[in-house]
């Protein structure tokens, strides 16, 4: 058996045991550790067929065989010569470098539309098409640059010989996968963040020595975003996970953030207003739970086993987190609301809600597009209390 057919053999025998309850990296890895026969070439190559697999989504997923759809997966997906495909289909590796339109009409294959089937369910202004076609292409690794370090970031880059491309006054894109901390050594000079995740920042708006309150915080991204952007704000992060917080507190040191507070908190608890250190805050930022559908691109093995009924499940969730925090709005202070879900039930009707329901006033709102940027796509709202 030649190496090229072990490749094809092995990623079909991680679709046989794989069944999406486990990010897919973490099952890989998993799978390479039980068998370290193979080198780090092989797992590249095999992670990349499986990767491309699951990047066609709901595509023929039912009718098509699973070796066929590999195959395709990878001419669709990849954009120079590979040997897999050498090996398979040398005329398809003769026209790699097709346009994604070209190779469909080479293949005589239908629209990729059904990559992803939920077009009904998508928010306002994204285009199903492209959205589909996104899965496609792996995102970009955006790099948001700090204290004014952009210059040096990138002759760091350039004498590293890493190929990148300004995507705004502080994002640096990169291609996925470069090992950002081996080339910067200082790490509070960036961060590694999303384009459309940085772009949220231009929402904020905070004034000087405002208390806020994020109240997912997660990895503490976005918290980070807001102290660059105002350093003297007053902070309390909270999330539902000790875990996480203890992780966001080491960012922040690595990040020189100060003057904060953390705290474990239940947002579904209908009586978290009381438990807070504070009843009022100047300024909530609520960036929800959600399907994380907008960031599939990187994780596409979570749209081909995903389940629809979760959007309502979402939505609940959301609108019962907006309805206690915004208890702890200031008169005249602002929600921002942000999902990084490209599902109208989670964005607009969750918008809507908030207006008509807890008496918000929305300034600013609407899908933050990443899906025609090599990034995520999000949808942000800053809402004010009246």
């Amino acid at each position: 058996m030649t190496r090229w057919e072990n490749y094809l053999l092995t990623t079909k025998k991680i679709l046989d045991q794989y069944n999406g309850s486990l990010p897919l990296h973490h099952f890989l890895k998993t799978f390479f550790k039980s068998n370290p026969q193979m080198g780090s070439r092989d797992r590249k190559q095999i992670s990349q067929l499986v990767y491309d697999y699951f990047r066609l989504g709901h595509w023929s997923r039912e009718t098509m065989l699973r070796e066929d759809r590999i195959l395709i997966a990878l001419f669709l997906c990849e954009e120079t010569p590979n040997p897999v495909l050498e090996f398979f289909r040398p005329a398809w590796n003769a026209q790699i470098a097709l346009s994604l339109t070209e190779k469909l009409q080479f293949l005589d294959l239908p629209s990729v539309s059904d990559i992803f089937p939920y077009a009904d369910e998508l928010s306002a202004n994204i285009d199903p098409w492209a959205y589909s076609a996104s899965f496609l292409r792996q995102p970009n690794l955006y790099v948001r640059a700090r204290y004014n370090k952009l210059a040096d970031i990138t002759q760091l880059l350039e004498k590293a010989a890493i190929p990148y491309a300004l995507a705004g006054e502080t994002a640096i894109a990169l291609p996925n996968g470069t090992k950002v901390d081996a080339v910067i050594t200082d790490k509070s000079w960036y961060e590694i963040q999303d384009l459309s995740s940085q772009e949220t920042g231009q929402l904020f708006q905070p004034a000087p020595k405002s208390y806020w309150w994020d109240c997912c915080a997660a990895s503490g991204g976005k918290s980070i975003l807001l102290k660059d952007i105002e350093p003297s704000v007053e902070l309390l992060v909270s999330d539902v996970r000790t875990s996480i917080l203890e992780n966001l507190q080491r960012r922040f040191k690595e990040a020189g953030v100060k003057n904060f507070h953390a705290k474990v908190l239940d947002l579904t608890d209908d009586n978290v207003d009381h438990i807070l250190p504070r009843t009022q805050f100047d300024n909530i930022l609520l960036d929800a739970p959600c399907s994380g559908s907008g960031t599939w691109g990187r994780t596409p093995e979570n749209l081909y086993y995903f389940d629809i009924n979760k959007i309502g499940y979402y939505q609940s969730l959301q609108k019962r987190i907006a309805a206690n925090v915004v208890k702890c709005l200031k008169p005249g202070g602002a929600l921002i609301y942000i999902t990084c879900s490209v599902f109208r039930e989670e964005n607009e009707e969750v918008l809507e809600y908030m207006v008509t329901e807890l008496g918000l006033q929305a300034q600013q709102a609407g899908v933050i597009k990443g899906y025609d940027r090599a990034a995520d796509t999000m949808f942000a709202a800053r809402l004010v209390k009246v």
